[in-house]
């Protein structure tokens, strides 16, 4: 499974010409983002769990998000 993120990311590495300034941009600031919705999925994972260990928030999300590919 993959997040909008991941999939933005490939759509513009797949559409736009990376040889030009702003398209190099772009994936740069989509990089930037991944860090960013990888926490919020796993704050929201954390939220939903009704007892600790909340370690596993980053396992569910390597597991279920994490593609070799990005």
């Amino acid at each position: 499974m993959k997040t909008p993120i991941q999939e933005l990311l490939e759509w513009v590495r797949a559409t736009l010409p990376m040889d030009l300034d702003t398209p190099r941009m772009i994936e740069q600031k989509i990089e930037s983002m991944l860090e960013k919705e990888k926490e919020v999925i796993m704050d929201a994972y954390n939220s939903g769990q009704q007892i600790p260990p909340f370690e596993y928030a980053e396992q569910y999300y390597n597991k279920t998000f994490k593609t070799k590919e990005i």
